[in-house]
């Protein structure tokens, strides 16, 4: 396949929510995205931006964001155009947020194709990604919605799974298959069947489709929110037009993911397609996976993530994230999560890094925002 950019593709890179299972390292106002998780000595915003700019050339990738985002986006992203720059009032969900970016791309360029991909995930082996990227869009120039989906490398419980059916016949892209369905993040003994079957890949959360094709299943399955989303997009490019309508019209939206408000829906007509993903990716979902993306495997080790961390460890593993410059002394303890910022202190284990999620929510509830 050519390393050119691809003519008529557009990248949409969707970069919200806080990631509050990686609090408190992630906040409200300094979301994952806006972190250097991998030691890369980059954001993985602009991590992702690299990655997509061979793929579409850099005048041709847009990014959904909050408001309160805008000038740490354009300070990570300078490349980016101002007119590429979409930003919500408020968090209203994936559905929300592609389906923006494809309602006004198709108004700008009636054939464009989009890819989705999360600001915030951590991909290896570019090459192959670029490879998948280059098939997908193959297939939705055929008329499909598709996704890529990454080959498991372990019997998880914390990703949703896509099954793939057939193989699909169309030409530049020799892995595609038809999407049997998708299944919700599964058991422990579900997930070692689908591991074991190489017919389930993980849901990644990656889509690529013409922006049409993505807008008509919208309104099929969510009317009132696809008719939002028309009516924004017809103000958007207009400055005096667009601020008002998105306080009018944005905080109205449901709030729900792509997978149900697209991708289900295609699947079960047959109109979902995937193609395999033969890389190295991690959603960066709590500290158990950061704690993995920063080791070599070792089973005693410590990862220690922090410009000035000043960690003593004795007989120690696990993860160390530092934002102060307090010494850290850990002796014999294993698996441990430190996260050590001006504010607020985390002290978990990899096994239960998906509860602090429940540390969040107990303090919206009473009333500590402060620190979120």
């Amino acid at each position: 396949m050519s390393d050119r950019a691809i003519d008529d593709f557009y990248a949409v890179i969707p970069a919200g929510g806080i990631g509050s299972r990686l609090w408190p390292l992630s906040r409200a106002d300094a979301p994952k995205f806006l972190h250097d998780l991998t030691g890369s000595g980059q954001t993985l915003l602009r991590d992702t931006w690299d990655r997509l700019a061979p793929l579409s050339g850099e005048d041709r990738i847009a990014v959904v964001t909050g408001r309160a985002h805008r000038a740490a986006v354009e300070r990570e992203l300078p490349g980016v155009p101002d007119h590429n720059v979409f930003l919500e009032s408020e968090p209203r969900d994936s559905s929300a947020a592609i389906g923006l970016a494809a309602a006004i791309l198709v108004r700008r360029e009636p054939d464009v194709i989009i890819g989705s991909f999360a600001a915030d995930h951590v991909i290896r082996q570019t090459r192959q990604f670029d490879f998948a990227v280059r098939q997908a869009v193959a297939v939705a120039r055929a008329g499909y919605i598709c996704t890529i989906g990454i080959q498991p490398s372990e019997a998880s419980v914390g990703f949703g799974y896509i099954k793939k059916a057939d193989e699909l016949i169309v030409d530049g892209a020799p892995e595609a298959y038809t999407v049997e369905r998708f299944v919700e993040k599964p058991d422990l003994d579900t997930a070692k069947e689908y591991f074991a079957d190489r017919a389930y890949l993980w849901n990644a959360g990656m889509f690529i489709t013409r922006a049409d094709v993505l807008l008509a299943e919208l309104a099929v399955n969510e009317p009132e929110l696809h008719a939002g989303l028309l009516e924004l997009a017809a103000s958007w490019d207009d400055r005096d037009r667009r601020g008002p309508a998105v306080d009018r019209i944005w905080p109205g939206l449901k709030k729900i993911a792509i997978d149900y408000s697209v991708a289900e829906p295609a699947a079960e007509k047959g109109r979902l397609a995937v193609i395999p993903g033969h890389f190295d990716w991690d959603d960066v979902g709590d500290f158990a996976s950061l704690s993995k993306l920063n080791s070599s495997g070792g089973r005693n080790e410590l990862a220690i993530l922090g410009e000035d961390a000043r960690v003593l460890s004795d007989s120690s593993s696990g993860i160390v994230v530092s934002q102060t410059k307090r010494v850290i002394s850990l002796i014999g303890v294993r698996d441990i999560v430190v996260v050590d910022t001006p504010d607020a202190l985390l002290v978990t284990t990899t096994e239960n890094a998906q509860r602090v999620k429940g540390v969040v929510d107990a303090l919206k509830l009473t009333g500590r925002g402060d620190v979120l």
